[in-house]
């Protein structure tokens, strides 16, 4: 079926946001998709980490303006645990600072709620594979980011980091920072697929990172692309 998932089993997602009714929404918006399954709801961030330990959703849905706990701090708490599902930050508000906070914070995408529904869809079996899911806006912050006045800092910091890598992982992580997908990367590099799907392990274990957008972030930060 065009559209469906690689996974065996229907991905299991969890949609966090203060206002019921768009919670309602999106629940309906998931029913039509046999290959996602809306296993919990929370209503703020306090609820979204408890809903991942007890219900070990593949990818969660998660608003950033909620009362007590929000979206961002939240997203930092869920993903720094072993075995995290993957974040998808769905919201209103797209301002830099929550972009970014958002991304560091180990989600692995981040989309306006005016997102078309096909494309919220797309992006919760995107990243339930393994890949980010970037509006076009966020993909222009990503480059943008780095004129800001603390991009020396975190240039300098970020090449450092980097100084570990072996070339052939340096190679892989620039091609990452383009957005390329494993597939394009090996073509690229004249690599197997599970080849490549071993440097990128290697590159978060080696980077202490905990996805492939994060990747992309420290090679932007090192001004590499």
């Amino acid at each position: 079926m065009a559209g469906v998932s690689d996974f065996e089993r229907p991905i299991r997602l969890a949609i966090v946001d203060d206002d019921p009714l768009v919670r309602a929404g999106l629940r309906i918006l998931v029913g039509g998709s046999p290959d996602i399954e809306v296993v919990a709801e929370a209503g703020d961030g306090a609820q979204a980490v408890t809903v991942a330990g007890a219900h070990w959703p593949d990818v969660m849905l998660m608003d950033i303006r909620m009362p007590e706990v929000d979206g961002l701090v939240a997203t930092r708490r869920i993903r720094g645990r072993p075995g995290a599902p993957q974040v998808i930050v769905l919201t209103t508000f797209d301002a830099d600072e929550y972009v970014l906070e958002a991304l560091r914070g180990g989600a692995s995408g981040f989309l306006l709620k005016d997102t078309p529904p096909r494309e919220i869809l797309a992006a919760v079996r995107s990243v339930a594979s393994g890949a980010a899911s970037l509006s076009p806006t966020v993909i222009r912050r990503l480059i943008d980011h780095v004129a800001d006045p603390e991009a020396g800092t975190r240039r300098a910091r970020a090449r450092g980091r980097l100084a570990v890598l072996t070339d052939r992982e340096r190679e892989v992580a620039l091609l990452v920072g383009h957005g390329r997908s494993n597939a394009e990367i090996g073509a690229g590099l004249r690599m197997s697929l599970p080849t490549v799907k071993g440097h990128v392990s290697r590159l978060l274990t080696k980077l202490d990172l905990n996805n492939r957008v994060q990747i992309a972030l420290l090679v932007h930060d090192a001004e590499l692309i």
